[in-house]
């Protein structure tokens, strides 16, 4: 069985990772699952998506001063290297993660 990796070990790992900050009332999250959805699917193993619901992980969003959600979070090594607030279009992050890999 393969060992569940921590959030910290996940956005510290050699593979980019894009978090999206979310919560289950929010509308434009609801927006975002079909966006991020795709871009997992055609990034294939090159970028790995996760999603944080920050009402259930309120220490982790305070961590990260999220203000609103949808907010997403590009992390490479550990480090911040990208941030949006929103709604972000499928090109868009396609270009963003194309930039860092």
């Amino acid at each position: 069985m393969e060992k569940k990796l921590t959030f910290q070990e996940l956005i510290n790992g050699e593979k980019p990772v894009l978090v999206d900050f979310f919560a289950e009332w929010c509308g434009p999250c609801k927006m975002m699952a079909p966006i991020l959805k795709d871009l997992a699917a055609d990034s294939g193993d090159q970028v790995s998506v996760i999603k944080v619901d920050v009402d259930k992980n309120p220490q982790v969003a305070e961590h990260f001063r999220i203000q609103g959600v949808p907010t997403l979070i590009l992390f490479k090594q550990g480090a911040q290297i990208w941030r949006q607030s929103g709604v972000v279009p499928l090109s868009q992050l396609k270009s963003t993660i194309a930039s860092v890999i």
